[in-house]
């Protein structure tokens, strides 16, 4: 069984937990399952080390109990934003490391949250109900990070990563060969080639790495709703 307990997000998960139950915010594991729309035994496997936390659940985290998601990634040692359920916690922190989360310029998309993604995304003040964080050494502003679901960018993407991607605007080179997310009526995460007819490029040829299943397919360049530049990933399994 795949030893999850040095995960930093699932240990410091573990410490949320025993945050809430010190200051009686939950009454057990039950309470927090209850919020993170769970069951007992996978509360009780992530604090045993044996699963990692989703970020479905992280994302209902976040929203619950007002945590600081740069808490759960190892960014910051404030628990809990400013104004939350635990805010006299704040006061024994340093005021710059306080206001770390205050520059947090990655909006993280939960795996249910990215569902409709492809719809509502262009909906006026979409990306307000998201939650955010910031990573050391990622810089630009309003990035995206996606749960990437299933195996057909393996092994350069494996299920479950997250992928920190820039949006593009319209009139950006796309790079053949490289990277993206594409939204369509759906969302994905492949590498890209051009296909033009004259000077235009008129469709994409979306590639998977796991190519000896998945088979390359073309979209039409109108299509495409949205095209996002993946900067990095982000991944639970460990090295071996």
């Amino acid at each position: 069984m795949a030893d999850f307990s040095t995960n930093i997000i699932n240990l410091r998960f573990r410490e949320i937990f025993k945050e809430l139950e010190k200051h009686n915010i939950i009454r057990g594991k039950s309470d927090l399952a209850n919020k993170l729309d769970t069951y007992n035994h996978v509360i009780n496997s992530i604090l045993k080390g044996k699963r990692n936390i989703t970020v479905d659940q992280l994302h209902k985290l976040f929203e619950a109990y007002n945590v600081n998601a740069n808490y759960l990634f190892g960014l910051s040692h404030q628990k809990f934003r400013e104004g939350g359920i635990l805010q006299g916690a704040l006061e024994t922190f340093p005021v710059e490391d306080r206001e770390f989360g205050q520059n947090a310029n990655i909006f993280l998309v939960s795996d249910k949250v990215r569902a409709g993604y492809a719809i509502q995304h262009q909906q006026p003040n979409y990306y307000d109900e998201l939650p955010k964080f910031s990573l050391p050494n990622i810089s630009g502003q309003n990035l995206i990070a996606f749960e990437i679901d299933g195996d057909s960018m393996m092994p350069t993407i494996t299920d479950n990563d997250l992928v920190v991607c820039e949006p593009l605007e319209r009139d950006t080179p796309i790079y053949d060969n490289h990277v993206y997310v594409i939204v369509t009526d759906v969302l994905v995460a492949k590498r890209v080639q051009k296909i033009k007819k004259g000077d235009q490029v008129q469709e994409l040829r979306l590639i998977s790495d796991n190519h000896q299943v998945y088979q390359p397919y073309n979209v039409a360049l109108e299509e495409v709703k949205q095209l996002l530049k993946v900067k990095c990933r982000l991944t639970s399994y460990a090295i071996s």
